[in-house]
């Protein structure tokens, strides 16, 4: 007797309940990418900063700059990445952004002007940091829907690891080879690696292969269109005509505007209070390790609980995180500091990925993610800006942090009372699995 059956199209889908559903590869593939997503990331840049100063004798303030644009540019890239997506689907998008980013990679280590180093930054800001962090976080919730943010939390975890290991690699390649080969070999990585893997082991849904979203056969042939697998499917201008959206987007990106110019400003704020240069930076130790280990109950609560309450309590120990900012003075005190922080950064990075497929659905994700992506990429961007104009202004960051801590207080507020909409073309219809 055959293994496999025919479904109404005519596809061939195995007859027994696989023993490893395949969206958990596609879960390992999304975290690998996002791992490799490190060389595009800030926390990898900072390592190759100091080293292209020093060898053309740049200023600080001209290399900061070069960043900054070549960021806000990459943000708005973004939208045009996520259309991309959904047009072209993922497995070629994600094998074209591994090459690109790839090259992108390679160009960094030719560069020799300002007006490349600029070039450079948009590239693998638009490639790595952005592309590669929105194509695995809108192809991983088209598997699941149950276990969304179990799945989820564990590309946040891949994220934690790449920036607690792409430093130490990448200064150890720097201080052998140079800089130029730290470039070299990231694209190497990306080129013979991640690019044949999306190629070859991507599926853009579970429908693709005869599957269900979270495990199980699909029998009766449905699509990802189908009303039975839909969840609130909206397009990108359906979902940008209702208030929920924009509420969702002010939420999300407030943390990421807070949070990177506390980052920015910590040990000029952290020397204000009198704690030493080495035991402020051990914040971020602590963060990461911290943030590794709740990740996966972030998760948990994230399919438990309605990941509006989740991005509420994220928020909260955002206004938390950066008033303890204001009274750190002891490595007790910094070590509390780095505990909320992480914890922090491992409920917003699963209830961030959760949250707009939850409320807009799986079928037009990618260019969804796009605009929201981009919103956020723009907001770091411009997050150091404030802290730095309340410095110059105050003469201190007691004032401006104050005033910054009620932002994520408002957005928790708000968030409290979202409901999900309704599209413009008629009620919309939800899983039944998933949770209110």
């Amino acid at each position: 007797m055959s293994d496999h059956t025919s479904n109404t199209s005519g596809q061939r889908i195995p007859s027994k309940r696989l023993r490893i559903y395949y969206g958990w590869f596609m879960v390992a593939l999304a975290g690998l990418a996002v791992f490799l997503s490190g060389p595009g990331q800030t926390y990898s840049v900072s390592t190759f900063i100091d080293s292209v100063m020093a060898e053309y004798n740049w200023s600080r303030s001209l290399v900061s700059s070069l960043y900054s644009m070549g960021t806000l540019l990459a943000g708005c890239f973004m939208m045009f990445v996520g259309r991309q997506v959904d047009q072209k689907g993922y497995r070629l998008m994600l094998t074209l952004v591994s090459i690109l980013f790839s090259g992108a990679l390679l160009f960094m280590s030719t560069v020799r002007t300002p007006l490349m180093l600029f070039i450079g930054f948009f590239l693998i800001r638009a490639f790595g940091q952005g592309s590669l962090t929105l194509i695995p976080y809108s192809l991983v919730p088209q598997w699941f829907i149950r276990m969304r943010g179990r799945a989820l939390s564990v590309l946040a975890v891949c994220a934690a690891l790449s920036s607690a290991a792409l430093p130490y690699i990448n200064l150890g390649i720097t201080h052998a080879l140079g800089w130029r080969y730290m470039w070299l070999f990231w694209s190497a990585v990306l080129c013979l690696v991640l690019a044949p893997l999306a190629w070859f082991f991507t599926k853009n849904n579970p429908e693709e292969i005869g599957l269900l979203p979270d495990g199980g056969l699909n029998p009766v042939g449905l699509d990802s269109g189908s009303p039975q697998l839909q969840e609130h499917s909206f397009t990108q201008k359906q979902a940008m005509q209702t208030k929920a959206f924009w509420l969702i987007l002010v939420v999300v990106c407030i943390p990421s505007m807070v949070g990177t110019g506390a980052q920015f400003h910590h040990l000029s704020i952290m020397a204000e209070n009198g704690v030493a240069p080495q035991i402020a930076a051990s914040v971020f130790a602590v963060a990461a390790g911290v943030a590794l280990g709740f990740t996966p109950i972030a998760g948990v609560l994230c399919d438990r609980y309605p990941v509006r309450y989740v991005l509420a309590a994220a928020l909260l120990l955002q206004c938390v995180n950066l008033v303890l900012l204001l009274f750190t003075y002891t490595t007790t005190q910094v070590v509390l500091l780095g505990v909320v922080q992480g914890t922090r950064q491992a409920m917003l990075s699963v209830a961030g990925g959760v949250v707009w497929p939850h409320y807009f659905g799986r079928a037009n994700l990618a260019s969804i993610r796009g605009v929201t992506t981009a919103g956020m990429v723009i907001g770091s961007a411009l997050g150091p800006m404030p802290f730095g104009a309340g410095y110059d202004f105050f003469g201190g960051y007691l004032e401006i942090i104050l005033a910054m801590s009620l932002l994520p207080l408002l957005g928790a507020a708000g968030i409290m009372f979202l409901k999900k909409p309704e599209r413009p073309d008629g009620p919309a219809t939800s899983n039944t699995a998933l949770a209110s």
